[in-house]
Protein backbone atom coordinates (compact mmCIF):
# COMPACT_ATOMS: atom_id res chain seq x y z
CA UNK A 1 0.00 0.00 0.00
CA UNK A 2 1.09 3.46 -0.98
CA UNK A 3 1.55 6.13 1.73
CA UNK A 4 -0.19 9.09 1.16
CA UNK A 5 1.20 12.84 1.35
CA UNK A 6 -1.03 16.04 1.51
CA UNK A 7 0.02 18.71 -0.83
CA UNK A 8 -1.86 21.80 -0.37
CA UNK A 9 -1.47 25.52 -3.00
CA UNK A 10 0.57 27.25 -0.89
CA UNK A 11 3.35 25.12 -0.76
CA UNK A 12 3.89 26.26 -4.45
CA UNK A 13 2.80 30.65 -3.85
CA UNK A 14 5.34 33.03 -5.37
CA UNK A 15 3.58 35.70 -3.16
CA UNK A 16 4.05 33.92 0.17
CA UNK A 17 7.26 33.72 2.34
CA UNK A 18 9.18 30.10 3.77
CA UNK A 19 7.71 31.28 7.12
CA UNK A 20 4.42 31.28 5.84
CA UNK A 21 3.92 28.45 4.18
CA UNK A 22 6.01 28.10 0.64
CA UNK A 23 7.94 24.81 0.45
CA UNK A 24 10.02 25.19 -2.99
CA UNK A 25 12.31 28.22 -4.44
CA UNK A 26 11.09 31.14 -5.63
CA UNK A 27 12.05 30.35 -9.29
CA UNK A 28 10.04 26.87 -8.99
CA UNK A 29 6.69 29.11 -7.15
CA UNK A 30 3.79 30.20 -9.27
CA UNK A 31 1.69 33.27 -8.63
CA UNK A 32 -1.88 31.97 -7.31
CA UNK A 33 -1.72 28.37 -7.44
CA UNK A 34 -5.04 26.22 -7.27
CA UNK A 35 -5.97 23.05 -7.04
CA UNK A 36 -6.81 21.96 -10.57
CA UNK A 37 -2.94 22.96 -11.49
CA UNK A 38 -1.48 21.04 -9.49
CA UNK A 39 -4.37 18.14 -9.75
CA UNK A 40 -3.42 18.32 -13.88
CA UNK A 41 0.46 18.07 -12.96
CA UNK A 42 -0.45 14.72 -10.73
CA UNK A 43 -2.23 13.33 -13.41
CA UNK A 44 0.77 13.96 -16.23
CA UNK A 45 2.93 12.17 -14.07
CA UNK A 46 0.28 9.90 -13.65
CA UNK A 47 -0.28 9.63 -9.82
CA UNK A 48 -2.86 8.74 -7.73
CA UNK A 49 -4.49 11.89 -6.34
CA UNK A 50 -7.39 12.82 -4.79
CA UNK A 51 -9.16 16.60 -3.62
CA UNK A 52 -10.65 17.34 -0.24
CA UNK A 53 -11.93 20.28 1.23
CA UNK A 54 -9.88 20.35 4.30
CA UNK A 55 -7.32 23.68 4.32
CA UNK A 56 -4.07 24.61 5.90
CA UNK A 57 -4.16 25.33 9.41
CA UNK A 58 -2.24 28.24 8.88
CA UNK A 59 -4.30 29.55 5.62
CA UNK A 60 -7.85 28.12 6.69
CA UNK A 61 -9.59 31.73 5.76
CA UNK A 62 -8.43 31.06 2.25
CA UNK A 63 -10.43 27.66 1.81
CA UNK A 64 -8.41 26.15 -0.95
CA UNK A 65 -8.26 22.92 0.03
CA UNK A 66 -5.87 20.09 -0.43
CA UNK A 67 -4.84 16.68 -2.38
CA UNK A 68 -3.60 13.61 -0.90
CA UNK A 69 -1.24 11.99 -3.52
CA UNK A 70 -0.23 8.37 -3.18
CA UNK A 71 3.69 9.00 -3.08
CA UNK A 72 6.28 6.44 -1.53
CA UNK A 73 9.31 9.04 -1.86
CA UNK A 74 9.83 11.40 0.29
CA UNK A 75 7.18 14.05 0.52
CA UNK A 76 10.04 17.09 -0.24
CA UNK A 77 10.83 15.27 -3.62
CA UNK A 78 6.99 15.22 -4.51
CA UNK A 79 6.62 18.70 -3.54
CA UNK A 80 9.80 19.61 -6.08
CA UNK A 81 8.43 17.43 -8.91
CA UNK A 82 5.05 19.00 -8.50
CA UNK A 83 6.46 22.78 -8.83
CA UNK A 84 8.31 21.69 -11.35
CA UNK A 85 5.22 20.89 -13.26
CA UNK A 86 3.48 24.04 -12.05
CA UNK A 87 6.13 26.48 -13.10
CA UNK A 88 7.08 25.12 -16.84
CA UNK A 89 10.64 24.34 -15.45
CA UNK A 90 11.82 20.60 -16.56
CA UNK A 91 9.99 17.81 -17.05
CA UNK A 92 7.65 17.00 -13.82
Amino acid sequence: MSAERILYPCYFDATLRRREGRRVARNLAVKSPDLSAIATVLRKIKLQHRLEERHHPAHWVEREGRIVVEWEGSKEDLIRRVARGLSGRGEA
